[in-house]
């Protein structure tokens, strides 16, 4: 039995959360049980509810600033969790990583610049990129049944022929759940720098890795890396804050980070709130006790899931997921259309997931579980899809 208990059902309605409030908004009924944006239903760290109820309890509310631990609790997490030294000067704080993504591409790139993505890959990197009047380029994942591998060829012949300006790296990668090698990432940054591409690695979900793997931090694995890089994480999928808004940035490279962070200050984008440093530094000191519990609980529940699926609908395939709480679903073995599948996991199951063809074409034919809930929860939703296929292939 540990520490925290990761089986507590906790009811989300009424709070805001999007998980739940948000369901008729995105699927049309709301008598859905919400397993797609990507938070869990996890009482967070009692380590960060204290932390900011203290500061909530003072009485005023005014502007703060960002005190020196704060930065120090960054720094130190990503030299004691992924063994990459960063220096103060190299941070700066962000409102959001999609924001920074946003903001990078404005900055870095101007209307009509090309920008090379990796479908299936994050929606927002399609969205924030087209939304900004750049040009996206896909150089998409190759599939061979059973896990995917980037197809570098495909990147040099983007890189040497479309000349874009920029590539957004999902390390490591969602939805697929793969961390990329040092071998890969190497040369991505070889030829970022042989073409002149900037590299804006979205690492959000590198705290979160399973099965003693360890995570590869993109601007680390060469001096190419971190001459090419901007790097964006954030505590929030870690410790479950993603309300919090509170989100980081990491330059080497002073000729890209000095103009760059200096347009960050003066638009006030790196202005966080207390709350935010607040919960941040509780998270980074405090919570790593109550992550290690959680991914080794995450872990339990991937194994639940392969059991269930192969039982009793064998003919979809779970992806196993190397880092993070989500869990790629191959239902092409179903034989449906991708509107059939979508009116499989709604309708009739009454489930909310992330189709997969929000991640692109590429995504066809496949879901993501977000499995961040209680273990009864996950069962009680993969019963009710097994339930609902039974019923359709009954009809």
């Amino acid at each position: 039995m540990g520490k925290y208990n990761f089986d507590q059902l906790i009811d989300r309605h009424g709070s805001g959360a999007m998980k739940v409030d948000s369901l008729n908004e995105f699927f049309g009924r709301d008598d859905l049980l919400g397993l797609w944006i990507a938070d869990m239903d996890f009482a967070v760290s009692p380590r960060i509810r204290e932390a900011l109820s203290r500061r909530i309890e003072h009485p005023v509310y005014g502007y703060a600033g960002a005190p020196q631990s704060y930065w120090d609790s960054i720094t130190g997490w990503l030299a004691r969790r992924h063994n990459w030294n960063v220096k103060r000067e190299e941070i700066t704080y962000i409102p959001g990583v999609v924001k920074g993504i946003a903001l990078a591409i404005n900055f870095f790139t101007q209307r009509g610049d090309k920008v090379v993505i990796q479908p299936p890959v994050y929606h927002p990197f399609r969205m924030v990129t087209e939304g900004n009047d750049r040009v996206v380029v896909n150089n998409p994942l190759i599939f061979d049944g059973e896990s995917y591998r980037m197809d570098l060829e495909g990147l040099e012949r983007i890189f040497r022929d479309e000349h874009p300006k920029m590539m957004i790296l999902c390390n490591p990668h969602n939805p697929v759940g793969i961390q990329w090698s040092v071998d890969v990432l190497q040369e991505v940054a070889r030829l970022a720098k042989k073409y002149g591409v900037t590299v804006v690695s979205d690492e959000i979900h590198a705290d979160l890795m399973l099965y003693g793997k360890p995570h590869f931090p993109f601007a680390s694995v060469s001096p190419e890396a971190a001459e090419v890089s901007i790097t964006l994480g954030a505590p929030s999928k870690t410790f479950n804050i993603a309300g919090l808004v509170s989100s980081w940035c990491v330059v080497k490279n002073p000729k890209l980070r000095e103009p760059f962070f200096h347009w960050l200050m003066v638009n006030e984008f790196d202005a966080p709130t207390f709350i935010a440093t607040i919960g941040t530094e509780a998270a980074y000191t405090q919570g790593e006790d109550w992550l290690d519990e959680m991914l080794e609980y995450i872990e339990g529940t991937i194994a639940e899931v392969e059991e269930i699926v192969a039982e009793k609908m064998p003919d979809i395939k779970v992806i196993r997921p190397e880092a993070s709480f989500l869990v790629w679903l191959d239902c092409r073995g179903l034989c449906m259309s991708h509107d059939e599948l979508i009116k499989l996991f709604v309708n009739k199951a009454h489930l909310a997931l992330n189709d997969g063809a929000m991640f692109g074409a590429e995504g066809s034919g496949f879901m993501r579980l977000n499995i961040g809930s209680p273990r009864s929860v996950i069962r009680y939703s993969l019963e009710s899809l097994a339930d609902a296929l039974a019923s359709v292939c009954a009809e």
